[in-house]
């Protein structure tokens, strides 16, 4: 989770710092890089916090049968 939150913030710089309409096909490769990056970093968020809703301890259920003695 925390590297997919790295990621989403990389991407976010990448894509915000560059201005739009550059004509320098660097800038515009690096601007599409970081929509990239953003959106493959909120995926690994997203899988971070559902193996992590998997994988949790669950308590045992525990039955208590009290068995009494009816007579």
């Amino acid at each position: 989770m925390i590297i997919g939150g790295i990621m989403f913030i990389i991407g976010l710089i990448l894509f915000y710092s560059i201005q739009m309409g550059q004509a320098d096909p660097v800038l515009r490769f690096a601007k599409n890089i970081g929509t990239f990056i953003g959106l493959t970093g909120m995926g690994v968020t997203f899988a971070g916090i559902i193996i992590h809703l998997i994988s949790r301890n669950t308590p045992p259920i525990q039955e208590n049968f009290d068995v009494e003695n009816r007579e």
